[in-house]
């Protein structure tokens, strides 16, 4: 009697690191207008501010060289730092690793430049994985029309990293 062997489920591997060409970028602007503008509607057409200009944008890269995953940190004052702007290709959604593995590049960078405290506004709907993340809700709070916490990382669950351009790879089972 033959046996036929499962296919395994496809693994999305990634690498997580600091946006290092004007490609990366745009890539991220395109995926944050594709998730904020168009998926989303909390935008007409574009969600740039004043934030982008000083903000350092981190990127999930596929094995493919396609960003699959973004967010921006920027330097806030003192040793605040704050991240915005969180989008995950829906290819990738399901895949907890590159939303998670964003999340804990944008803190370790930011603490491997000083940070004390790190803060962003997450959408009512993923403050449950930020806890899991060691975050803190803050307080609620209502932004661009939809409900939001203001939440604080744990900063002894994220290191300093200090090599961002190089990042990490991520796979389904995590970083």
């Amino acid at each position: 009697m033959s046996t036929l062997a499962m296919p395994e489920a496809p693994t999305l591997a990634a690498r997580i690191k600091l946006a290092t060409s004007n490609a990366e970028r745009d890539a991220a602007c395109a995926l944050r207008r594709q998730v904020f503008c168009i998926e989303q509607g909390l935008f007409d057409g574009d969600d740039t501010d004043a934030i982008d200009s000083t903000a350092l944008t981190l990127v999930a890269v596929d094995g493919g060289g396609a960003v699959i995953g973004t967010v921006r940190i920027h330097h806030a004052g003192d040793d605040v730092w704050w991240g915005s702007r969180l989008a995950v290709a829906k290819v990738a959604r399901r895949q907890a690793a590159v939303g998670s593995g964003l999340i804990r590049l944008a803190v370790g960078a930011a603490r491997a430049y000083g940070c004390s405290t790190f803060l962003a506004h997450v959408q009512q709907q993923n403050v449950a994985m930020f806890r899991q993340l060691h975050w803190q809700a803050l307080a609620d709070v209502v932004l661009h029309g939809r409900p939001h916490s203001l939440m604080r990382a744990g900063l002894a669950a994220y290191p300093p990293i200090h090599d961002g351009e190089q990042g990490f790879v991520c796979t389904r089972g995590g970083a």
